[in-house]
């Protein structure tokens, strides 16, 4: 099972539906599928400009036309029946089918049980799990039919001994790991179809919104990867063929290092492999 990087599927004309994406591990994914003359269709909810957050469903969409794919932003929310339809009808009708479901999109609560509001719970339980969840059902009967189908959630291994946040932010580890568990599940369910089903989790921080407002700023940030380290490793799992592997949690640079990546500081932030704040999921 480790031959990633080898008899690499080319992803031109291919579809990639995505949850998420305006920013950040998301559009760094599209960007790199892009180059290689994919169809991005995003679903996300940043139509307007936010102060906190940089870019917008449209401004992901030009990068992604810019970048030699074609892109198709689609406004709505995962958590929502109808958005999950839309953007699927929608990427069927524009492209003629699906190749890869990437579960990007996730909600960061970082609050101790008796801070986290019920709705609060809700929202990551809702987006988090229940969105990874029912994107990839509306997507797989489509998956069915496609030449090399994926999907790829970006959730973490299932690591118990990782004290940040089983005993700081339960509401949240809940979340992640439930997304895991779906990887899991619907890979065992689907194992005898041709569909590959994983998660994909970075080994370090990454230089992203969520981390500079909420995990501990710009110091976290000089410590932490860029995005693209996380988008390589997508790539090398969504251009492989699907038969390969299946139902893995699977870490970013050891996905790199058995396609052959060795430098891995130039991901760094600070261009150095040394020092860089290990993700909180890990040991």
């Amino acid at each position: 099972m480790n031959t990633v990087g080898k008899d690499r599927v080319p992803l031109r004309g291919k579809t990639i539906v995505m949850s998420g994406g305006s920013r950040g591990i998301g559009l760094a994914i599209a960007l790199r599928a892009a180059r290689e003359g994919a169809n991005i269709v995003l679903l996300a909810k940043t139509a307007e400009p936010n102060a906190k957050l940089s870019g917008t469903i449209f401004d992901a969409a030009e990068q992604i036309e810019a970048a030699g794919g074609r892109a198709l932003p689609v406004v709505g929310d995962v958590r929502s029946d109808e958005s999950i339809a839309e953007v699927v009808a929608k990427a069927v009708e524009t492209f003629g089918g699906i190749d890869v479901c990437v579960n990007n999109a996730s909600a960061l609560q970082p609050l101790g049980t008796l801070e986290l509001a019920p709705s609060r719970y809700d929202l990551m339980q809702d987006i988090n799990v229940r969105g990874t969840f029912m994107l990839t059902r509306e997507c797989l009967p489509h998956l069915l039919q496609a030449e090399n189908p994926h999907v790829v959630t970006l959730s973490p291994p299932l690591n118990l001994d990782s004290q940040y946040w089983l005993a700081k932010f339960p509401g949240y580890l809940l979340s992640k790991y439930g997304m895991s568990l779906v990887t899991l599940s619907l890979a065992a369910e689907f194992r005898d179809k041709g569909i590959a089903i994983n998660s994909l989790w970075p080994r370090t921080t990454i230089a992203t919104d969520a981390v500079a407002n909420l995990l501990g700023g710009e110091e976290t940030v000089m410590r932490s990867r860029f995005p693209a380290i996380v988008a390589d490793a997508a790539y090398e799992l969504i251009s492989a063929p699907s038969v390969q592997r299946t139902g893995q949690l699977l870490i970013d640079d050891d996905v790199l290092r058995e396609a052959g990546v060795t430098d891995f500081a130039p991901y760094a932030v600070s261009g150095s492999d040394e020092n860089l704040e290990g993700d909180f999921f890990l040991d």
